[in-house]
């Protein structure tokens, strides 16, 4: 292994480390408890997105089609999504966030928000580490996004 794969290897390793131990913590916090983070991804999906096809959200969630059904199910039941034909093709069904799937999303990002916050702030950062970790936060993007 080369130096610079030898770096890489375990800049990834911290890296997944700390995300995961800090991905643990914020996912604790919750607007409803009875969601599970992966009905919580498909509303923000959509909340971000619009309206979506099931297959789409499996395919952008990484599940097949009956898990996505079953997730939507759940979602539907409680309020926080509706199902309509698409215009185009009434053999397939289009997925909307509901007012109450938009605000359950808004309060769970508010309560993380909070939470990392209070979180930086026990560590009492300087102004130059809180711009280190925003650089950080947009190189980290850059990996996820591709």
């Amino acid at each position: 292994m080369s130096a610079s794969d030898e770096s890489l290897h375990l800049t990834a390793t911290d890296l997944r480390m700390a995300t995961f131990r800090l991905a643990r913590r914020l996912r604790c916090a919750r607007a409803a408890d009875s969601m599970s983070d992966a009905q919580l991804a498909v509303l923000a999906d959509l909340r971000m997105n619009g309206r979506r096809t099931i297959s789409t959200l499996a395919e952008r969630e990484r599940v097949t089609a009956p898990s996505m059904t079953s997730t939507i199910n759940g979602l539907e039941e409680q309020g926080f999504v509706v199902r309509t034909p698409d215009e185009d093709d009434r053999r397939r069904v289009q997925v909307d966030i509901t007012d109450a799937g938009i605000e359950i999303v808004a309060e769970t990002i508010r309560r993380r928000d909070e939470l990392l916050a209070d979180m930086l702030r026990e560590v009492d950062y300087t102004e130059d580490e809180l711009t280190t970790l925003r650089e950080a936060s947009a190189l980290m993007r850059r990996v996820v996004e591709r």
